[in-house]
């Protein structure tokens, strides 16, 4: 999972090797649960195929996890703010899995990949210089992260500043930091980050992010005020906790949606795969079962998003898999 995010969950640095599902047993051996009492019907059984897709999530399940930069309060001013907002203009989802595959697919370092789209969208044009000074962008540890800090790094350098790029970690390291100013600016995901400050000012009382970006990004403004932390304008781009079926599943069976996925796959043939977390996490399993009414008839134990999930798709091993929604999985070959 993604360190401090998705499943309201965390998100994968490096995922340790290890061998998908294999061989036969009783039921529960090798990571796979038995069929569950509430799925009836015959399901949709894994349909092998190299190219993912992600499903529809029609009904909104998942929360407003928009990139927005976040910003040491100390530091924001106008010229800043808006050299980083010139990045959340552009910056979209299916752009972002391109981003994605350049890196992880592609084989490009995180700073060449955005100096290549910089140039493609013109991002350093008209940017208006800021009083200067040195900024440390910081970067999570995962290449989404990495990328959009490089991002950040060349728009502030063309406002003034002498920047550098740090990868710290994951959320409970690097947001203590931006708030003591030994970092002045982090890419972040709005209702993500919006649920680990409330946490911090409120400790842990209702929820305040939601679907909606505008409402999820003004309660992260209240919020950040608190902390001493400043944002720019969301992006487009959402990295969610997103379920892919292969490209023949969804031809097969007709699906596109999770709508369809509950109403035609609900059943004792089809597979969930996604890390043990997925089976109690509110975004996941128990989401997909109280919002679309999935039923399905096995739980394969396996990895956030990661190599186990996407091999066991592209296998035939599982039906469907948590696959996050900017993967580079989803490019097209």
């Amino acid at each position: 999972m993604r360190a401090g995010r998705r499943l309201s969950i965390a998100v994968a640095g490096a995922v340790a090797a290890a061998t998908v599902l294999a061989g036969c047993g009783d039921a529960g051996s090798s990571g796979t649960e038995a069929p569950q009492q509430g799925a009836s019907g015959e399901g949709c059984a894994p349909v092998a195929g190299e190219q993912l897709i992600a499903l529809e999530d029609d009904k909104s399940l998942q929360n407003a996890d928009n990139i927005i930069p976040a910003v040491n309060s100390e530091v924001a001013n106008p010229q800043l703010i808006a050299a980083l907002d010139k990045v959340s203009a552009v910056l979209d989802t299916p752009k972002l899995v391109q981003l994605n595959k350049a890196v992880d697919v592609d084989r490009k370092s995180a700073q060449a990949a955005a100096r290549e789209f910089a140039d493609a969208n013109s991002l350093t044009d008209g940017v208006q210089q800021g009083p200067g000074g040195r900024i440390t962008v910081g970067a999570g540890n995962f290449t989404e992260s990495e990328i959009i800090a490089e991002l950040y790094k060349i728009q502030l350098t063309a406002a003034g500043y002498q920047v550098s790029v740090q990868q710290i970690g994951n959320r409970e390291l690097y947001e203590p930091a931006l708030e003591k100013g030994e970092i002045q600016v982090v890419p972040e995901y709005a209702a993500t980050l919006a649920e680990f400050l409330n946490g911090k000012v409120n400790s842990g009382g209702q929820p305040v992010s939601s679907p909606d970006v505008d409402k999820t990004v003004t309660a992260l403004r209240g919020l950040g005020e608190q902390v001493g932390l400043t944002f720019g304008a969301p992006a487009a781009a959402q990295t969610q906790n997103a379920f892919a079926v292969t490209e023949e599943f969804a031809d097969k069976y007709g699906v596109r949606t999770l709508s369809e996925l509950a109403e035609k796959c609900s059943g004792t043939a089809t597979v969930l795969g996604g890390p043990p977390e997925c089976q109690e996490r509110p975004f996941c399993k128990p989401g997909l079962e109280q919002t679309y009414g999935l039923s399905v008839g096995s739980f394969s134990s396996l990895d956030g998003g990661g190599p186990l999930t996407k091999t066991a798709l592209r296998n035939g091993t599982i039906s469907v898999g948590l696959v996050f929604s900017t993967d580079a999985a989803y490019a097209q070959n």
